[in-house]
């Protein structure tokens, strides 16, 4: 009974390396476009990484054809969710990372990551974030808005002193 146990340990081990070998790149890159987080310097979305990682591996047994990369995929947005609105969560950030998703909101991002760079259904985002699907295509349709057109700058303020040029 050992011998039986300890070989499903070690299988269940293997079968987990190869899913995090082929998965956790893809995880941490949208993780890092959730936190907004320059990728060489991206703790917020390590840990984010980490806890979804750990999450999976915790069910690993339970998952019965489920595919494993949902499953954290799907633990990584929502916890995510549950952090951004916190003080110091996930989704602020005491440093501004210079890509254009800094300028969205959290639930602008999360939107955004799991529609455009996932790939999932707008009905399967507004039942993981509990929205309504139109306003998860609202949202989205923000978010895209904003990236295509961000906000101007206040104009430069005018020179004085500077004498008219008449042509």
């Amino acid at each position: 009974m050992g011998e039986r146990h300890a070989s499903r340990r070690a299988r269940r081990a293997k079968e987990f390396e190869a899913f995090v070998a082929g998965a956790a790149g893809r995880l941490l890159h949208a993780a890092t476009l959730l936190t907004a987080e320059a990728p060489d310097d991206n703790p917020r979305a390590r840990r984010l990484l980490a806890l979804a990682l750990a999450h999976t591996y915790a069910g690993w047994d339970r998952l019965r054809g489920e595919d494993p990369y949902d499953r954290a995929r799907q633990y990584l947005a929502a916890r995510f969710a549950h952090g951004a609105w916190r003080p110091h969560g996930f989704g602020r950030s005491a440093r501004r990372a210079p890509g254009a998703l800094a300028a969205l909101g959290p639930q602008e991002r999360l939107v955004l990551v799991l529609r455009l760079y996932e790939g999932v259904a707008e009905e399967q985002v507004a039942a993981l974030l509990g929205l309504p699907t139109e306003r998860v295509h609202t949202v989205c349709d923000r978010a895209t808005a904003t990236l295509l057109h961000p906000p101007r700058g206040p104009a430069p303020a005018p020179v004085r002193g500077a004498k008219a040029v008449a042509s």
